[in-house]
């Protein structure tokens, strides 16, 4: 996986392997979360519709949520524990 969120030390390979927090998958899921809950990171992918991704991207900055952008939203599904590719995911306390 060549994406940040291979790089990124914060981030284990596999989002969904650790128990301290819980993993969101989705655009809907993630502007609801951002508007109600403490989201800690949120992750966006390159090739996905910007015009999801920059709505999100501005949330965060609002929320002054850490946004990161990844290259492959396979790549960002993979990270998840999902089959398919996913446009936005965050990581949220338990």
């Amino acid at each position: 996986m060549d994406t940040l969120i291979k790089r990124d030390s914060l981030v284990p390979d596999s989002l969904g392997s650790r128990s301290d927090h819980r993993v969101l998958v989705g655009t809907k899921q993630l502007k609801k979360a951002l508007k109600r809950e403490k989201v800690l990171q949120v992750w966006l992918a390159l090739d996905a519709d910007p015009r999801i991704t920059l709505e999100l991207e501005q949330l965060c900055l609002q929320q002054n949520v850490n946004c990161a952008w990844v290259g492959k939203m396979t790549d960002l599904g993979r990270a998840c524990g999902i089959d398919v590719g996913a446009a936005a995911a965050a990581v949220l306390p338990r």
